[in-house]
């Protein structure tokens, strides 16, 4: 049996086993992306739990950066960054359910697919902002391309990068709030956590009928923090699976894969961050896992894992995670 048949998606999940159907959402199905993750646009698809969706995303700059001399200042106009396909509505989410994504496959889309790293004016996380307000000069403007495919990003003669793929954004509908893509809260949104990508499946609180999910950003590689403001950011084709879970409540995103669980926190300053997803792995522990609360709480302090999505956007995210070897019942 793989790890994925004993998930809480696959041992929860509305699906049970029934024979998916697989969808297509191409670039000219989704038609208009979006930048802001809401209740209020029209929805592209609608799904049942245990179906398939191939998604061709967009890179982060929507292909407007093209060259190394396409200056992001220049080509792109803020905030209209980080387009996201959906809303796709699955059959049955209610407020208070949970849409449980396992993402499947992430590859390179395009006849020569090459990402893309930039430094952008009053953006990243050893530069001024307007949030965090300096009087000394922005930090250079460069924009850097590089080649990638499933071996490899090949960032330059000297180095090769390991093509390990994720999900910038992916998040539920807020019930009332559309909030820019580049900024994760409760719904998820711009969480930027590297292990979000194949083999791991991200469970959002559901607060509108249908979960209205979004998903985009997608990366070829990028370490904790995304310090200098972006990944390699590249247009890909991405296969996730979208199962439902009813009535489980969370309060925040969460992560499963083969080795761990993980609570997912995001927020200013960064150890608030860090708080929430300390605090809801405690609350998970203790509800679904047998641990008494402060039991939980004194033997994270030892072996507890913690991921750093960003630390570069309007709220930064944290990945609070135990291994599973720690989870087995008595």
């Amino acid at each position: 049996m793989s790890w994925l048949d004993s998930s809480i998606m696959r041992l929860r999940g509305a699906a049970q086993g029934r024979t998916p159907d697989t969808h297509s959402l191409t670039e000219a199905r989704q038609g208009k992306y979006h930048y802001t993750i809401g209740p209020y646009s029209s929805p592209v698809l609608s799904v049942k739990p245990g179906d398939r969706i191939v998604i061709e995303t967009r890179d982060a700059f929507e292909g407007a950066v093209k060259t190394e001399q396409d200056l992001p200042s220049k080509v792109l106009t803020m905030p209209f960054v980080n387009p996201q396909n959906g809303p796709i509505l699955v059959e049955g989410a209610q407020k208070g359910d949970v849409l449980a994504v396992y993402i499947e496959s992430m590859a390179p889309r395009g006849p020569n697919p090459r990402g893309t790293c930039a430094m952008i004016p009053q953006f990243g996380a050893l530069t001024g902002t307007t949030l965090t307000a300096l009087l000394s000069e922005s930090l250079p403007e460069k924009v850097r391309k590089i080649d990638v495919d499933e071996q490899g990003v090949y960032w330059s003669k000297r180095v090769t990068l390991p093509y390990k793929p994720h999900i910038g954004t992916l998040s539920c509908s807020p019930e009332i709030d559309s909030i820019n893509t580049l900024t994760p809260d409760a719904h998820g949104g711009n969480m930027d956590l590297p292990d979000m990508g194949p083999g791991s499946i991200t469970y959002l609180p559901v607060q509108t009928e249908g979960g209205r999910l979004f998903i985009g950003d997608a990366h070829a590689c990028q370490g904790d923090g995304e310090v200098c403001g972006t990944a390699v950011e590249f247009p890909s084709t991405t296969t996730i699976e979208v199962d439902l879970i009813k009535g489980w409540g969370l309060q925040w995103p969460r992560l499963e894969n083969e080795a761990l669980i993980m609570a997912i926190g995001s927020a200013r300053p960064l150890e608030d961050a860090a708080r929430i997803a300390y605090k809801e792995l405690v609350l998970w522990m203790e509800a679904e896992f047998g641990y008494e609360r402060w039991d939980a709480y004194m033997m994270l302090s030892q072996c507890g894992l913690v991921r750093l999505g960003n630390f570069v956007d309007p709220k930064y995210t944290v990945g609070a995670g135990i291994s599973k070897k720690y989870l087995a019942p008595e």
